[in-house]
């Protein structure tokens, strides 16, 4: 069993093989951390890892005892002010005003499998030999309180997934104002931590920097987890690339408001702390209540960054995401939003599904403005009743019309807002986010819906189960486009104002729980202007996340390069859009837009009617190539290769399980003159294997100057001696434009075993 306790230790042992983790109970009864990293042998103890000496002026938790300081071990589940003057992982404010708590060990229980968490998401096995769980029971019985750290670990895979739960048996109210999911004391500071960070349309930028003394956090107070900063950090040695050298990831399985950060002391220890961001939230538990806090998933990697995606790659694609589409490859799709905006009628819609239909695309998504009074974002939020004047046979006969031209139909709902000119809020203005007496702050000219308050979960389900149980829909896009402000429920006592935030991301959950197991074969796509919700909490109800409202292939490189530090390919929405771009004003290449795009689940967003013959022969092309593709791209093994956030030039690849086909992306911004010779190292192929090596949508009838790639190479060469990349650039670059250089070009390159 992969899991141990040794009695005469106290010490528990974690272990596959790939990891192991060790915690031991100390002699106060608290727990210590000793050890988390490449697996190492099991044995008896393992106390001499638990270092500790006598400093001057340590608080010691024995008195003349100089050595047992609190604030000088490394711990698993820290507390604040018993001894430990660092940030704690939890803080319990008690009747009489004390903060002091002191949870002990208890007992523990070690089974097969893995419990999932009650309405929050986490991830999951399949079979009780996927898995093992380790609970350990703690107790201060001072405040008749049990806290119970969950941890499994994974049989095939470097991860450990962790949690906590508090239970009150206390005749008075306790309150808990912070909760946090794991607490990490490694015996070091030398790290690098790279974080996910942007704003909208340049979400998940790779950013990466030096652990010193103090805090280096991350966080978001917006009620989801934000563009800004994604609920992720990883911990690297400086030495560490994308393919060698130990790495640590932290991701957390939530969507609102979180608080991720590294704390070193002055003695080097750097404390990770990861969950439910401590402000603005005050949890009361009364005498039999629980409160479970999100999972955390650690990933350790000795193989580099890449190792470390990769392993959230396969567990989020395959033990987080659920349901139907979890292992199902992705329709092509067509959204009309950039196409009409709000400026349509059934006639336009109908003609734009009709051409889609002959370029090959599969699925017609609907986008804002079908609904109430919606000409413009000035009304009809949270009337999800269809516009006749727009579509004289509402949405089940458009969508009908557009199912039997051979096309599935999509549409898009944002089901957590309301706009002031709306049936809804005419008649429950109590429902939005907004404190008495105060401005109410909008964004998008629109207001937050309340969905701590069940009635209005309610309600909003029964408005959306109408439209999708009476009309053929196969996808829905599921929008949030704002963050909270004024955050106040109205009608809910003031003590309980501080459970507000988190009991909405509980109702959010509950509304894709209830339409998901209503509607198991409709595939949902989560979005939040964009990226803004792009977390682990999402993909266990909606497997695809829209990557970003920016859709300018060049933006696109580093949005999708960086949301893969996390996320599988088969997440990320990526579509073709429009140039010049909506977002950037940007003309690039047809074939860049889709060669960047492939690597995601694809679609188009433009208007096809209106492109010239020789692009929609273009497109035909590209959709052919993607559904020979998809299977490879969504669920192959993808490899960063070269960062656009260090260079003119962007790469990445996927291998697929066998080894036997690989497609490379290649990405030149800027095109330069004269510079040397280029090879691109690839990964991931089988060394013996002898490789055809093709360019995507080149043909025999290319031109001599144009460039052209047909050769066999070895996969050890491929990886060791390299791809040779390069073209007329190496050189005076006279050849003249052929569509292969120039500004904004890129290359898609075809793999495939010929044989040992």
């Amino acid at each position: 069993m992969p899991i141990v306790f040794h009695e005469s230790s106290k010490d528990f042992h974690l272990y596959n093989g790939q990891i192991s983790y060790i915690l031991t109970v100390l002699r106060n009864g608290q727990l210590g951390q000793l050890y988390f990293g490449k697996a190492i042998r099991d044995k008896e103890s393992f106390n001499h890892l638990l270092e500790t000496r006598a400093r001057a002026m340590a608080v010691c938790a024995y008195e003349f005892d100089r050595v047992f300081s609190m604030e000088h071990i490394k711990q698993e589940y820290p507390s604040y002010g018993a001894g430990d003057m660092r940030h704690p992982a939890y803080e319990i404010v008690q009747e009489n005003g004390s903060r002091i708590t002191d949870f002990v060990y208890k007992s523990h229980r070690i089974y097969a499998g893995k419990p999932a968490l009650s309405g929050l998401p986490a991830t999951y096995t399949e079979t009780d030999e996927e898995a093992t769980t380790l609970e350990i029971t703690l107790e201060d019985t001072l405040i008749k309180t049990e806290l119970i750290l969950s941890y499994t670990i994974f049989e095939q895979l470097p991860v450990i997934a962790r949690s906590a739960r508090f239970i009150s048996h206390n005749p008075e109210q306790l309150r808990l104002n912070r909760a946090m999911s794991l607490n990490l004391d490694l015996p070091d500071k030398d790290y690098e931590m790279i974080e996910l960070t942007g704003a909208w349309s340049r979400e998940r930028s790779v950013k990466n920097r030096r652990l010193e003394h103090g805090i280096t956090s991350i966080y978001s107070m917006r009620g989801c987890s934000s563009n800004n900063f994604n609920p992720f950090l990883a911990l690297k040695r400086p030495e560490t690339t994308e393919h060698t050298g130990p790495v640590y990831g932290f991701s957390l399985v939530y969507s609102g408001n979180f608080l991720a950060q590294v704390e070193v002391d002055t003695y080097d220890v750097a404390r990770v702390s990861m969950g439910i961001h401590p402000e603005g939230f005050l949890w009361p538990l009364n005498n039999g209540d629980t409160f479970q806090t999100p999972e955390a998933v650690m990933v350790y990697s000795e193989n580099g960054l890449n190792g470390m995606s990769q392993t959230f790659h396969t567990l989020y694609r395959s033990r987080l995401a659920r349901g139907f589409w979890r292992d199902k490859t992705r329709p092509i799709l067509i959204n009309n939003w950039e196409a009409t905006y709000f400026d349509f009628n059934e006639e336009k819609i109908l003609n734009i599904a009709s051409k889609a239909k002959e370029l090959g695309i599969e699925l017609f998504v609907l986008d804002d403005g079908w609904f109430g009074r919606r000409n413009d974002d000035l009304s009809s939020l949270g009337d999800w009743y269809p516009n006749l004047e727009k579509l004289p046979e509402g949405i089940t006969g458009l969508a009908k019309k557009i199912q039997a031209m051979g096309l599935k139909f999509g549409l898009w709902f944002e089901p957590e807002m309301t706009n002031f000119d709306s049936d809804l809020y005419r008649a429950h203005p109590d429902w939005i986010l907004s404190t008495p007496g105060r401005r109410v702050s909008h964004g998008r000219c629109q207001y937050v819906l309340d969905f701590s308050k069940t009635e209005v979960v309610d309600n909003i389900y029964e408005q959306m189960y109408k439209v999708l149980s009476e009309a053929p829909i196969s996808y829905v896009k599921w929008d949030m486009n704002r963050c909270m402000s004024e955050v106040y429920s109205h009608g809910l006592d003031a003590g309980l104002q501080g459970t507000v935030m988190h009991r909405y991301i509980l109702g959010v959950y509950s509304l894709y729980e209830r339409l998901t197991q209503a509607f198991p074969e409709i595939l949902f796509e989560s979005c939040a202007s964009g990226g803004a919700r792009f977390d682990p909490g999402l993909l266990y109800y909606a497997p695809q996340c829209w990557t970003s409202d920016d859709t300018d292939a060049v933006e696109r490189q580093k949005i999708q390069y960086g949301t893969s530090f996390v996320y599988p390919i088969s997440s990320m929405g990526a579509h073709v859009s429009a140039v010049p771009n909506h977002q950037v004003l940007r003309y690039t290449p047809l074939n860049t837009r889709a060669n960047v795009a492939y690597f995601g689940t694809f679609g188009y967003e433009l208007d096809i009617t209106k492109l010239p013959e020789d692009e929609l022969e273009t497109m035909k092309q590209q959709i052919a190539f993607m559904k020979e593709n998809r299977r490879l791209l969504q669920y192959g093994t993808f490899y960063r290769l070269l960062s656009p956030f260090e260079g003119n030039v962007t790469a990445w690849m996927v291998v697929s399980d066998d080894k036997s086909k690989a497609l490379i992306g290649f990405y030149r911004t800027l095109q330069p003159i004269n510079v040397g010779y280029q090879r691109l190292q690839l990964k991931g192929l089988d060394e013996t294997q002898n490789y055809h090596v093709t360019l995507a949508g080149q043909s025999s009838e290319e031109t001599p100057k144009r460039l052209h790639v047909d050769m066999s190479a070895y996969g050890d060469e491929l990886m060791y001696a390299g791809l040779i990349t390069s073209d007329a650039a190496s050189g005076e670059n006279q050849e003249g434009y052929q569509g292969d250089n120039g500004d904004f070009q890129s290359r898609i390159y075809i793999l495939e075993a010929m044989g040992k």
